[in-house]
């Protein structure tokens, strides 16, 4: 039986692409009312990014992957204290007014 080898790029950008399309469907088919509330919570899955650019910026001379692995800090962060800020704001849209 002959083996079918992939490009490991091939590979990677279809299941990029793949993912694309998924999210896409995914997120458009959550009904108006939770959307926000959903996707800010979701941002909190950024801290796994976090952990992962820490790493990648770690103590260790200076190269390229320490300089993305700060700003993917910096981005992850922006992205989750937005998230958690945007839902703070529509969440006090709903409490009754004094």
């Amino acid at each position: 039986m002959e083996q079918i080898i992939v490009n490991p790029f091939i590979q990677q950008f279809s299941v990029f692409l793949l993912a694309i399309f998924i999210g896409y469907y995914v997120v458009w088919s959550v009904t108006p009312a939770l959307h926000t509330p959903l996707m800010s919570v979701t941002n909190a899955i950024s801290s796994v990014i976090i952990v992962g650019a820490l790493i990648a910026a770690g103590p260790d001379g200076m190269s390229i992957s320490k300089v993305l692995g700060a700003i993917a800090i910096g981005l992850a962060a922006v992205n989750i204290f937005g998230g958690f800020a945007v839902t703070a704001r529509m969440l006090a849209m709903y409490k009754k007014k004094k």
